[in-house]
């Protein structure tokens, strides 16, 4: 089982990535998908997360109208389109899989499979 995040990059502040989430040896459509993040010194935070039935997407606050996850099961893939990138986005950012409760969504800790990161960096 492998999730290979991917897309990361140096950008000015206001642009935008697209990040991806590639899986091997699981079907991203059996899990709830999450995004994470962490930044130098800082704890991992929850960044955004899609449910395996249904859909429904969650944000953090901190990204809500600019960040989108979506998930494309033919690719086993999971992206999160970044816009209005701010400085205080850069972070290293990481995908894994939960089958957890819906209260846990936004616990790294219910979370598994975590994939390597790929790092963002934004310039103000």
């Amino acid at each position: 089982v492998q999730l290979q995040a991917s897309g990361g990059g140096l950008v000015q502040a206001g642009g935008s990535l697209r990040l991806s989430c590639a899986a091997s040896g699981l079907a991203v459509g059996n899990y709830d998908m999450g995004w994470f993040r962490q930044a130098p010194g800082k704890e991992r935070e929850f960044v955004a997360a899609i449910r395996r039935s249904g859909g429904a997407t969650y944000y953090a606050d901190s990204v809500k109208g600019r960040f989108t996850i979506a998930r494309v099961n033919i690719e086993n893939t999971v992206y999160l389109q970044m816009n209005s990138l701010k400085a205080e986005d850069s972070a290293v950012y990481h995908c894994a899989t939960t089958r957890s409760v819906l209260s846990a969504i936004r616990d790294p800790v219910s979370y598994s499979n975590w994939g390597q990161g790929t790092l963002v960096t934004v310039s103000s």
